[in-house]
């Protein structure tokens, strides 16, 4: 008998049979990553990190101790983030003293709203008044489980210096893992695959940090001179949310056009924001991402967007952070086997002007003519 058809892993199966067992295979391996969200979420942002910081312990470990030096790059990290921190608390105290006329100019819109519902839908404020309050009560559920969830959050922001911590010490341990999984005659492609990744990460994660503060100063700068209240704090969430591709930038428009329709009167500062942010979008999309951020990989918009709101499925708002990263590592590991490299090609921003199979479409149009003509004569 044929060694093929002896071993079940090298035979020839066919579609009916591979298809099942392939979406069969991708349905348990995303459950199980949802199941493990709790551990597997710090984890892939420890790795995202220890990617980052790594030139920095190696540059610290020529003059101090390995671990020593990890050490000193975790913390220098830790440093950065709580000065970041602390200034934006200085900003959301100034932001805590204008609360008290946030809240009546708020309920001041919300009765001409409820007006505006009465005269144009008929439905009194009474019965909008109790639908407001069903929803309030049928939130009230979910108190409980939004202290879990800060509770989860202060564990993850533990557990993440010491995942970052261990997979730099153990990083030598891990790479060699990975090079005796395959074989001898694969090293150099894995070795390929491994520092394009590296560098990839090295430049997405470095690029996303400098976007995030050019977006935060320029929304910053605009809403001062626009003079909404709490701009910096604003203008830097929304360089936060501008992470998130597409989506993020949504948010963080509608953010300075809520707080300039409760804090000021009529609508002109409205349209001002909408135009600031639109050019500072367009700055953003046509300058900052692809000399900044996307210069190595780059992920086409349809499937950007498809990637986030799957990823915000799998694992909340760290899978819309998380998702874009972890697909361009795919798509590197894509473009370098043979057998993967249409996927990689459909992930990328490359469009052809024509596609490969229309010269096929076209002599399958004029046999189809053709074959009309006979049936006619």
């Amino acid at each position: 008998m044929d060694e093929s058809q002896q071993n079940p892993f090298t035979r020839n199966y066919p579609f009916f049979i591979k298809a099942p067992v392939i979406l069969f295979g991708l349905a348990l391996f995303f459950c199980i990553l949802h199941v493990l969200s709790e551990v597997l979420v710090p984890f892939a942002f420890a790795c995202l990190i220890a990617i980052l910081l790594n030139p920095l312990s190696r540059l610290l470990g020529r003059k101090l101790p390995r671990g020593i030096a990890i050490f000193f790059a975790i913390l220098l990290a830790l440093s950065f983030v709580i000065t970041v921190c602390y200034l934006l608390s200085r900003q959301i105290l100034t932001f805590n003293e204008s609360l008290p006329a946030l809240k009546a100019k708020s309920s001041m819109i919300a009765e001409q709203v409820q007006l505006w519902i009465k005269n144009h839908f008929g439905l009194s404020v009474q019965k909008q008044l109790e639908m407001v309050d069903g929803a309030v009560k049928g939130g009230e559920a979910y108190v409980g489980t939004t202290v879990s969830a800060l509770l989860g959050g202060v564990v993850v922001l533990i557990l993440i210096p010491i995942y970052v911590f261990f997979l730099l010490f153990y990083k030598h341990l891990l790479l060699d893992f990975i090079f005796t999984v395959f074989t001898e005659k694969n090293s150099p492609r894995v070795a390929e695959i491994l520092s394009e990744t590296k560098i990839a990460i090295q430049k997405y994660v470095v690029g996303l940090l400098i976007e995030m503060v050019i977006v935060s100063t320029l929304n910053s700068t605009a809403l001062l001179i626009l003079g909404v209240k709490s701009a910096i704090l604003i203008g830097v969430i929304g360089g936060i949310l501008n992470v998130i591709p597409y989506l993020g930038g949504i948010v963080a428009i509608a953010l300075p056009i809520l707080m300039a329709t409760v804090t000021k009167e009529g609508y002109s500062t409205q349209v001002e924001i909408l135009i600031s942010y639109m050019i500072i979008q367009l700055i953003d999309n046509n300058i900052l991402v692809p000399n900044i951020v996307s210069s190595k990989v780059q992920i086409n918009a349809l499937f950007s967007i498809l990637i986030v709101l799957c990823g915000g499925m799998l694992w909340g708002y760290s899978g819309m952070f998380l998702s874009i990263p972890f697909v361009a590592i795919l798509k590197i590991i894509f473009d370098r086997i043979d057998g993967l490299k249409p996927w990689g090609h459909v992930l990328g921003t490359k469009v052809p002007e024509k596609h490969i199979g229309i010269k096929w479409q076209a002599k399958w149009a004029r046999r189809f003519n053709r074959r009309d003509e006979v049936s006619e004569t």
